[in-house]
């Protein structure tokens, strides 16, 4: 929304409030030089989280390459071409540089990750699942980790590449797409909402002979059935539009069905009790759901399906709406309570998080409106759950972050919220501002500009950095304040000293007449007596 809103601003701003915009973002990505390297502008962008192959920089990707065409040795970009390659993506890149996503600082974040990975994938111990003759031919030591948050921020570390089956982990996604389909209404007329506090695949119902909820095996069965498949699955577009539009392959289904012996007694089970909706045929419901627990996804797609149901149901790389609003809220909140098999309460209390699992070693977590996670290794602990996975994200990346339900972000100190830029910068903002001012550096100013920070904050005595500028003589900084970021040209420090006052008590006299002629031809005609007071200042410092 914020992205929509600033897209629609920019759509009527004058001309000249473009060009600012592009030259600010140059002006940050190439830090007082008068070209940019490709490969810098790339490794900036990456620093924000954005990938080059991103569907929505698509267009500004197309157009660097044909770019770097005209320019003189083929890897730089000047300003002009810079200009270029970027107004068509304006929006999403500011939004990128100026840190207005929702992880701000996203390298430090995701080393953290790394550092939290790392340290999982120490733990040996754990079977790797072989009742499915396929999921027995993974090796124990594949370990990956992808993230994707709600404004399209991607991360990955390990074996993130290697396709495996989402197996379990389709089950939030079934029901979602039911409920989508149908309303919550009419699905739960078939599945209870509550924790059976039973194996997965127990044949067993609730008092009113339905299946206990929609993660349990009986559940996704019986969901499964109320899915359109011509308009979701028939040709894949509900799953694309899921994961990015990225390939999926359904060649695991054969070794699938032939050891689903539990689940076809399960679907018998479930027809003799007429927990299907009226006319289903049985088998063909089997069929289809053996298909969608063999999806092969990788760590890296399966991420932005996680992402999606952080989102509201919007895939945060596509834009495009997947789920409803009321369908992710009752997938998140059944994640919640019932998605880690006999794990769940253990999951919930250390975790506070919705999260499935999946006996092919995946971990499919939601942290709401900010992220998804996909954790997968093969070995899993005797309740089914990835060894690794489960330390990753029980014991490690909560005790870090305050991702927990109920961690009390005001109170909660101990723990480090990435959702906030960090302290330390907030606390040194002011000091790093009047350093660049006191050096002359325009362009850490600019970069301060670019990232939203108030040009006008002062230190304890008031002063503001166009004050420090004056007062030290940098004319080019005194021109950037006042005419690229609209400062207050006459503040006063807590002895009453404006940035003219600075001029005059050091003798910079360029600044000072600088000073003199901005302040006359923004100030309204009545001011003419402050202009010879100014004139009078000049006369001083001969």
């Amino acid at each position: 929304n914020t992205l929509l809103s600033v897209q629609e601003a920019l759509s009527q701003a004058p001309p000249q409030l473009l060009i600012a915009v592009n030259d600010l973002l140059f002006y940050t990505v190439a830090e007082g030089q008068d070209t940019i390297p490709a490969h810098k502008f790339l490794t900036a962008l990456k620093g924000t989280g954005l990938l080059t192959g991103d569907p929505r920089l698509k267009e500004c990707m197309d157009t660097l390459k044909e770019t770097l065409k005209e320019s003189a040795d083929g890897v730089t970009l000047d300003r002009h071409l810079f200009k270029k390659c970027v107004q068509s993506n304006i929006v999403l890149l500011t939004q990128a540089f100026r840190k207005k996503f929702v992880i701000p600082d996203f390298l430090p974040f995701t080393s953290h990750i790394d550092e939290l990975y790392e340290s999982a994938g120490k733990l040996t111990g754990g079977q790797v699942a072989d009742y499915i003759p396929q999921l027995a031919k993974f090796s124990p030591d594949l370990w990956g980790v992808s993230l994707c948050t709600v404004d399209g921020q991607r991360h990955t570390v390990g074996d993130t590449k290697v396709p495996f089956c989402l197996q379990s982990c389709v089950k939030p996604l079934k029901y979602a797409v039911a409920v989508h389909d149908h309303g919550t209404e009419y699905v739960h007329s078939f599945i209870g909402k509550e924790p059976s506090g039973l194996r997965f695949n127990k044949l067993f119902l609730n008092e009113d002979d339905q299946p206990h909820n929609p993660m349990v095996n009986a559940g996704a069965i019986v969901c499964t059935s109320l899915i359109k498949v011509n308009k979701y699955w028939g040709a894949g577009r509900g799953v694309s539009c899921l994961f990015n539009h990225e390939r999926i392959l359904f060649d695991r289904f054969q070794s699938e069905r032939e050891s689903g012996d539990r689940n076809f007694a399960i679907g018998y089970y479930l027809k003799e009790k007429k927990c299907f909706p009226e006319g289903t045929d049985m088998t063909s419901v089997l069929d289809f759901y053996f298909q969608l627990c063999s999806i092969e996804v990788t760590c890296e797609s399966a991420s932005v399906m996680a992402a999606t149901l952080a989102n509201g149901g919007i895939c945060p790389i596509t834009g495009e709406r997947v789920l409803s609003p009321e369908a992710v809220r009752n997938t998140l909140s059944l994640m919640h309570s019932c998605g880690m098999y006999d794990f769940s309460g253990q999951f919930a209390f250390h975790v506070g998080l919705p999260a499935k699992s999946g006996v092919a070693g995946g971990i499919l977590l939601v942290v709401p409106n900010v992220m998804g996670i996909m954790c997968w290794s093969p070995p899993l602990d005797k309740l089914g759950n990835s060894v690794r996975g489960i330390q990753f994200c029980t014991v490690h990346l909560v005790e870090l972050f305050n991702f927990h339900n109920y961690d009390n972000l005001r109170h909660f100190a101990k723990k480090y919220d990435p959702r906030r830029e960090g302290g330390d910068q907030r606390v040194k903002s002011v000091i790093n501002l009047l350093f660049a001012a006191y050096t002359g550096d325009v362009s850490a100013l600019r970069r301060f500009a670019l990232s939203s920070v108030d040009m006008e904050q002062r230190d304890y005595d008031s002063r503001t950095a166009l004050h420090v500028a004056a007062a030290e003589g940098h004319i080019e900084v005194v021109r950037f304040l006042l005419e690229a970021c609209k400062v207050n040209p006459a503040p006063r420090d807590r002895w009453g000293n404006t940035p003219m006052d600075e001029a005059l008590n050091f003798g910079h006299k360029e600044v000072l007449v600088f000073l003199e002629q901005f302040q006359g031809e923004h100030s309204a005609p009545s001011s003419g007596a402050n202009r010879g007071s100014a004139e009078k200042s000049v006369d001083n410092l001969y």
